[in-house]
């Protein structure tokens, strides 16, 4: 069984780390954990590294998007370990479709997040990251900052069993 404060430390850093970004509109970090709570690599959203943070393409989101590295993808392109099979990684935002293909690639098997309000934008990513995690047996846990039910940690199937109404107001 996995401790709560273990988690709760690890998104902290991740928060640190999400500081990093020089993404005006929004900073995320994720770090990447192995099985004995070392950490195993680090990484936020941001533009490929050696290409200048040009205020121009920061400013203008269509660019940005397509040049950005996402955090999640940053954690596992930084790291030195041959393989991250059973590893977790902690993120700051919930983890997209595109990073979510890549976490399964590398074999992580647990992902850790805040849970954040997000524009409907994501909605179709956000659903589809997670049916990926369902698939392959990934474990995905949603931190949020009340407790609900006296447990901070969620799964998603425990969200899935609130009143679908409850859960679209807090989104």
């Amino acid at each position: 069984m996995r401790s709560g404060k273990w988690d709760e430390r690890f998104l902290q850093l991740a928060e640190h780390v999400a500081s990093w970004s020089k993404d005006p509109s929004t900073q995320v970090g994720a770090v990447i954990v192995r099985p004995d709570r070392t950490i195993a690599s680090v990484g936020f959203n941001g533009f490929p590294r050696g290409v200048p943070d040009k205020p121009e393409w920061l400013a203008d989101r269509q660019k940005k998007n397509l040049i950005t590295i996402h955090a999640e993808q940053n954690a596992i392109l930084n790291t030195r370990d041959q393989s991250l099979a059973g590893y977790t990684i902690y993120t700051t935002f919930h983890p997209c479709a595109a990073c979510a293909s890549k976490i399964v690639q590398a074999g992580i098997t647990r992902v850790v997040c805040w849970f954040h309000e997000h524009p409907d934008r994501w909605a179709e990513s956000f659903d589809l990251a997670q049916e990926l995690f369902r698939n392959r047996g990934v474990e995905f846990l949603l931190v949020v900052d009340e407790p609900i039910e006296n447990d901070w940690l969620l799964e998603r199937q425990e969200l899935e069993d609130f009143e679908r109404s409850e859960f679209d107001e807090r989104l």
